[in-house]
């Protein structure tokens, strides 16, 4: 039987502060087990919490970016319940009045675009890890209290493809933002998946919600399986049962973990010790003067305005240093494609070469396109260009200056070609035998060695053209 399906997700990100939430810990990972606790996040009585202001700015930051209707006044709630990662027994978030509501947020799903409504965006602190060792259970409280956004979307999301484009577009966005490094391998994001079907028409049905899922390509066959699991309940005259089920990417499955809770069950309640936020003018107006070009619209616009394909133009506006480094050197003057190959091939090979990123080279937007004219000129070989670019990431010198003192810059001179090509041929008298003789397959063979002769400096389109001539005899 055909069902429809409906999908939301829950995406935890941590966010890129100094400190926790609500203490003044490290917020780092990595370090050694519970060194980065205090009374606060460990819950001793007594203790005060105090909400993080660069966290607070986050917050409505990444909520203004997904359109949502922010809060005149947000408060902070306890979401009550008993496990050994929280030790104060109840987890500091907002239920009442978080920082969004209301929002959206476009995904590209091939030629297509689709909006996905965001129920809200709340703040919160993170629980601890457990770690379970044989018999016995540890938990490391470092993260705990740790800032932390959730984001929950509508079921607009209808398959597991839908919900992995979802992912990898939001990570792009925090990233552009800077409010988190999406890396899903150390937890910084995470995404819980709510997932139901149902007969045409006839709405939502009873959803599982499915944790554990660290990778975008791990929720596209997270949600695929539990789709298929539950079709095939369905069909076989099962009863769907509300619950949580955990992703085990080894085996490709989902297994039952819990079965869920209602919101009742947490017994939400005003904290007592944090006041309200109320962002006053001042703060909305950083806000709007801190948001960027997301980054499905700059693709769009790579696409639309300088004809880049799609892949290309994806690439591009997947990093955003790589993206404004584009920007830069197209509007000093460099072919929108030409530059865009350039930085999707010979730029980001020797930027992964040499183990640098865009913000830790010599590599500018002057040098770029100064670099890409020495090549459109003929000036440059494309060979000797990607050494040049190296050079640039890893030197403080313009391109001209490395290519002069290496003795890199290619020779037109028509004279000296032509003394080379008659040397090369003279040499190689078989070779030119079989190419007179209808065999062409020799020709490469002696653009390399004229190249050779030439220790790389003849610019290779006019070697080619005056080789074919002179094996023809014109």
């Amino acid at each position: 039987m055909k069902y429809q399906s409906f999908i939301g997700l829950e995406i935890h990100i941590h966010l890129l502060t100094q400190t926790k939430a609500f203490c003044a810990c490290p917020n780092q990972y990595g370090a050694p087990p519970n060194t980065h606790v205090c009374p606060i996040c460990l819950g001793y009585p007594g203790t005060l919490p105090a909400a993080n202001a660069e966290a607070m700015r986050m917050s409505y930051l990444l909520a203004r970016a997904l359109n949502c209707e922010l809060a005149a006044t947000c408060t902070f709630d306890r979401k009550n319940y008993f496990y050994p990662d929280m030790a104060k027994s109840y987890q500091l978030t907002q239920f009442f009045a978080p920082v969004g509501r209301n929002g959206w947020f476009d995904i590209s799903l091939g030629s297509e675009t689709k909006r996905i409504r965001i129920h809200d965006v709340h703040y919160e602190e993170d629980a601890g890890k457990m770690i379970h060792a044989g018999k016995h259970s540890l938990v490391d409280y470092n993260r705990a209290g740790a800032s932390l956004l959730e984001i929950v979307t509508e079921p607009d999301l209808s398959s597991g493809e839908e919900a992995e484009a979802y992912v990898r577009e939001f990570r792009r966005l925090v990233r552009h933002l800077g409010v988190c490094d999406g890396n899903m391998e150390e937890g910084s994001l995470r995404c819980d998946a709510n997932i139901s079907i149902n007969l045409p028409g006839k709405g939502l049905g009873t959803k599982t919600e499915v944790k554990n899922i660290n990778s975008a390509r791990f929720v596209r066959r997270a949600i695929a399986y539990e789709i298929n699991r539950q079709a095939a309940a369905k069909d076989n005259g099962e009863t769907i049962v509300q619950e949580t089920r955990l992703w085990d990417a080894d085996k490709g499955i989902t297994l039952p973990m819990r079965t869920k809770e209602d919101a009742h069950d947490y017994r939400y309640f005003p904290d007592p010790d944090l006041p309200p936020f109320s962002p006053d003018d001042a703060f909305l107006a950083d806000l709007e003067t801190r948001l960027c070009e997301l980054p499905l619209q700059r693709k769009q616009r790579y696409e639309r305005d300088f004809s880049i394909p799609a892949d290309t133009a994806d690439f591009l506006a997947e990093d955003q240093q790589l993206a404004q480094l584009f920007d830069d050197c197209v509007a000093l003057g460099a072919p929108p494609k030409v530059a865009a190959n350039w930085l999707a091939g010979t730029v980001q090979a020797q930027l992964k070469r040499t183990e640098r990123r865009v913000a830790d080279s010599h590599i500018s937007p002057q040098r770029l396109a100064q670099a890409i004219a020495l090549v459109e000129k003929g000036r440059l070989s494309a060979s000797r260009a990607k050494e040049v670019v190296e050079l640039i990431i890893l030197e403080d010198r313009d391109p001209e200056e490395i290519m002069t003192a290496h003795g890199w810059e290619q020779t037109s001179n028509a004279g000296e070609i032509d003394a080379w090509i008659a040397q090369v041929l003279a040499d190689n008298e078989k070779v030119v035998s079989d190419i007179r003789g209808g065999n062409p397959k020799g020709i490469a063979f002696l653009m390399g060695q004229v190249m050779k002769r030439a220790q790389g400096r003849a610019d290779a389109r006019l070697v080619k053209e005056k080789l074919e001539q002179a094996l023809t005899g014109q």
